[in-house]
């Protein structure tokens, strides 16, 4: 949770420096095989030289396309000693499974968050790390690798602006389909500020509450749509999220940090400024692909450079234990639309 955020320059130079590692690849949808491109063709220091995936026949086929060897048993290519780490990119129900099955193998694991879809099952996969000895599970929460994130961290961090009070947020989509449902916004949405928050600040929270705004006329019958998430932590900082994922107009991610002395924004990504149809302004991102992008590049070169230095230095296991933990309590809030309290687990001293 106090972790620093990468030099980008650093860890190119020490790709460089270092043998190639070898990855296979678990779950080969969209996400699987963007990271496939992603690590073969703009990173350095590994390759994506195996895949498969829960649904074998696709698996193969993804494989015979991009070249890579395919395995119609992603826990064969897990225990296959040439594979050197593993990526999972699977459907969240996958995830402990395979998780747990590269720890038993003794390899370093990068995970999409979330770590799994329940508490418990997070705990499972903390205790059997812990059992195991020694870290090898990263989460996938790239928002700690993006630039502007980066430097509200070091600025909280430095306290040069007083102690940080408020923080008020906005994770903002254009639309989602039918099968986008009232749950998912704490739980596929929000989930990334309830971690990438949780580090800016370098504590734990307290209690969550989810409260529902007029329904936009955009929504179906399955989702209320804005939705605000309220997290308090346990110093006392009072947090509110905007969850509105049908604002028909663009993706857009909002934190401001009121602090003692000063109010910090997260910069907006540079982009262009263009003149169009009688108007001037700056272009945007339509989805969370391209506003993360560099996000990702950096998260994945530094899990690369780390693996191969033997080392976990990004979210860990326990980070996405305190995610679903949180999560859970957000929306148990949502469903009985009361205040929850957030009770973890005490910390072990392996993740401290």
């Amino acid at each position: 949770m106090r972790g620093a955020c990468p030099d980008k320059a650093k860890t190119k130079e020490a790709a460089k420096k270092m043998g190639e590692l070898r990855i296979g690849l678990v779950g080969t949808g969209a996400i699987g095989r963007t990271h496939i491109d992603r690590i073969n063709h703009k990173l350095q220091g590994a390759k994506v030289v195996a895949c498969a995936d829960p649904a074998a026949a696709f698996g193969m086929k993804i494989a015979e396309q991009m070249g890579l060897a395919g395995y119609e048993d992603p826990m064969a290519m897990i225990a296959d000693p040439e594979i050197d780490a593993v990526i999972n990119t699977t459907a969240d129900q996958y995830h402990e499974q395979y998780v747990l099955a590269a720890i038993k193998a003794g390899k370093y694991i990068f995970c999409e968050k979330p770590l799994a879809p329940k508490a418990d099952a997070c705990r499972r996969i903390v205790d059997a790390e812990i059992a195991g000895g020694k870290k090898l599970v990263q989460v996938g929460f790239m928002r700690r690798y993006d630039a502007g994130y980066c430097q509200l961290k070091e600025a909280i961090a430095s306290r040069r602006y007083g102690e940080p009070l408020l923080l008020h947020c906005a994770h903002r989509n254009p639309a989602v389909d039918t099968s986008y449902d009232t749950p998912m916004a704490v739980e596929n949405s929000m989930i990334h500020e309830i971690d990438v928050l949780r580090w800016l600040l370098g504590e734990d929270y307290a209690t969550a509450e989810v409260r529902f705004a007029k329904d936009t006329r955009r929504t179906h019958a399955n989702l209320r749509d804005p939705q605000i998430m309220i997290l308090t932590t346990k110093s006392g900082v009072r947090i509110d999220v905007e969850a509105f994922v049908n604002n028909g107009n663009n993706y857009e991610i909002k934190c401001e940090v009121v602090c003692e002395d000063a109010v910090l924004n997260l910069p907006e990504p540079s982009n262009i400024l263009v003149t169009a149809n009688a108007s001037k302004g700056i272009a945007i991102h339509k989805d969370w692909s391209t506003r993360f992008v560099d996000a990702y590049n950096t998260e994945f070169q530094s899990w690369i450079n780390a693996t191969k230095e033997d080392r976990v230095d990004g979210p860990t296991a326990w980070d996405g234990y305190v995610g679903q933990v949180t999560a859970a309590a957000a929306s148990k809030a949502r469903d009985t639309q009361t205040i929850v309290d957030i009770e973890y687990d005490e910390m072990p001293d392996f993740y401290k």
